[in-house]
């Protein structure tokens, strides 16, 4: 992608992964109503992290009038899908049955301040 982020790269942000989720969750949005379902960023940092997606062809835009839509590109997110599921088997369901053996409680804890 020509110096670009790789699909890897844009997934490692917590604020990307919500993007995705909310884009998958609601099909096309816009800068402004991403930021509304996002308390902690404005649209500016919005913005910055729709950049890094698209770099990476993670979503796309379309324009209409003065505003610009925002929806999921499926096809890098199969590809990395389909590169996990290489490391542990033919399923995915290997990767969620290694991470949970080496989930460790107490640093999801401090990261989400619950207690189990």
């Amino acid at each position: 992608m020509g110096g670009g982020a790789s699909a890897f790269d844009a997934l490692a942000d917590d604020t990307r992964r919500t993007v995705l989720s909310l884009l998958r969750e609601h099909g096309e949005l816009t800068v402004t109503q991403l930021a509304g379902h996002i308390e902690h960023i404005g649209r500016t940092a919005v913005s910055m992290q729709l950049k890094v997606l698209r770099e990476a062809g993670m979503v796309q835009e379309r324009r209409a009038g003065k505003y610009r839509y925002y929806s999921l590109r499926v096809e890098p997110i199969n590809d990395v899908v389909a590169f996990l599921s290489t490391l542990y088997g033919a399923s995915l369901d290997g990767l969620a049955t290694i991470t949970e053996k080496h989930r460790d409680p107490e640093a999801e804890q401090r990261r989400w301040g619950t207690s189990y």
